[in-house]
């Protein structure tokens, strides 16, 4: 790709950008929320044309007219927000735009053994082909997504934030399937924030910042506080700030709490000024348990106390009780996405803003800017639609919702996934500073390493259970992760 820059409307996304990626080469593309990576990518994969430079795909002129003749082309494109058809089975989304057929009739046991062949090499051969993709959880649908493209025999492949949902297990067989493409010549661009994970599976690096290259190389030369300064323009020198908090009386307390099938008879107390993390592998009932705490999901039995009163939760009430809630899934339910950021950010809490059953616009705007700027949110304005922000951003508006409603308790389902390592420290002073303001938080992450640095205790959940809860201190990430495995209490 040759001097590639790309403009929406005032929005110079890319300018000039260059870069080149070899046969059996594993190129880490690296950036913060807005860089330009994902439109870059786009361009490559034909959802976008440039509006200058060029591409040369095996050293001929590639001028995709759209997704589908990049793919035909030997262009996989594996998408951080993922495209599948929810309702359609698991073959039918791996197969989709690529079936087997003669005559116009569908060749089903072809099409099945690729699927499984796909499946065996992501080392999941017994999740059901049949199963239809709105009955998976994320981490399986990611893998549905990645056996798309293997399916499809690309010669390029694109992974944008592949590992976002996958448990530590799936990363490290995805590793290898990405070890096995290289092998076999396929040039591979990885799009990820966890630069320990680039470094095991990625050769060389470039880094985007604003639309431009700010630098690139081999990862073996270059340190990791010199990558990250690339991206940013600044040294970043504490990615785990800590702000001084400290718990105060208990705010939220559950017992003997019971779901439809997970979570399974859990009890614990959290405090005002507290931030207590759950970890546990995916599968493990930790989403489950906040939506129940939340009234997303049925409780079957227990208590959930919010200051003192039984709660019988459901999402409306619980919001009138001082509790905020980020979802993991922000395409499909943390966001409403054809709506505009300010309606986003001030749904939950529209009082401020409106009088006699009027809304004071020009007041509500004003308030978004600020929060924008607060949490470094890269838009042109308050009323720019959600769906047009990129998926960090969106990322941040979600958290800035929850800020915005001043909720007392604030439950977080993987607030930084997707986010770069920048925001990420931004995000973690956010959540200090709620603590310190007496804020209580519940923070769900599959980072092990950010839930050691910043929380003041860890629940591990296993099976639906909640295993143990101690002070961060006292965990190791080894003993998170065999709490986590385990099929009883340690």
């Amino acid at each position: 790709m040759d001097g590639i820059s790309k403009r929406f409307g005032a929005t110079q996304a890319l300018d000039g950008v260059s870069l080149a990626v070899r046969a059996g080469d594993v190129l880490a593309l690296i950036g913060e929320n807005g860089a330009g990576k994902s439109t870059l990518m786009k361009i490559l994969s034909g959802a976008h044309a440039p509006d200058e430079g060029a591409i040369r795909l095996d050293g001929r002129p590639f001028a995709p007219k759209g997704p589908h003749d990049a793919r035909t082309s030997g262009v996989a494109m594996i998408y951080q927000e993922l495209t599948l058809a929810p309702d359609l089975s698991v073959e039918d989304n791996v197969m989709l735009g690529q079936e087997r057929h003669t005559a116009g009739w569908l060749r089903g046991r072809q099409q099945r053994q690729r699927v499984h062949e796909a499946l065996a090499l992501l080392g999941h051969p017994n999740l059901r082909p049949t199963a239809p993709v709105y009955s998976l959880s994320v981490g399986a649908r990611q893998l549905v997504e990645i056996a798309r493209a293997l399916v499809a025999d690309a010669r390029v492949i694109v992974f944008d934030e592949p590992t976002s949902s996958l448990t530590v297990q799936d990363t490290e067989r995805l590793f290898q399937v990405i070890r096995k493409l290289k092998s076999s010549g396929r040039a591979i661009v990885y799009i990820s924030h966890f630069l320990e994970e680039i470094r095991q599976v990625c050769d060389r690096f470039t880094v985007l910042r604003d639309g431009r290259v700010a630098g690139s190389g081999r990862l073996a030369d270059t340190s990791e506080s010199e990558i990250v300064s690339m991206m940013v323009g600044r040294d970043v020198r504490d990615l785990f700030p800590r702000v001084p908090h400290e718990p105060g009386e208990v705010v939220l307390s559950l017992t003997g709490l019971c779901g439809e099938e997970v979570p399974s008879d859990v009890s614990l107390e959290l405090r005002r000024g507290e931030i207590l993390g759950i970890a546990g592998l995916v599968g493990s009932g930790r989403t489950e348990l906040v939506r129940a705490i939340f009234g997303l999901d049925p409780v079957r039995r227990g208590q959930v106390t919010v200051a003192g009163a039984v709660v019988s939760p459901r999402p409306k009430r619980m919001i009138r009780r001082g509790l905020g809630f980020v979802s993991e899934d922000r395409k499909g339910e943390g966001l409403a996405q054809i709506r505009s950021i300010a309606d986003n950010v001030t749904y939950s809490r529209l009082e401020p803003y409106s009088l006699g059953g009027w809304l004071n616009l020009p007041k509500r705007a004003a308030a978004v800017r600020r929060w924008m700027g607060r949490l470094n949110v890269k838009a042109t304005g308050p009323e720019q639609p959600v769906r047009l922000l990129s998926g960090g951003n969106q990322q941040k508006v979600a958290i800035a919702r929850v800020l915005h409603q001043q909720a007392d308790v604030l439950v977080l389902d993987e607030p930084t996934r997707g986010i770069d390592v920048g925001t990420k420290a931004e995000i973690y002073r956010l959540i200090g500073e709620a603590a310190a303001a007496g804020k209580a938080v519940i923070f769900v992450s599959s980072y092990l390493p950010e839930l050691m640095a910043i929380c003041d205790r860890i629940g591990v959940m296993s099976r639906g259970r909640l295993r143990e809860v101690r002070p961060s201190g006292d965990w190791t990430e080894e003993a998170v992760m065999a709490c986590a495995i385990s099929s009883g209490d340690l």
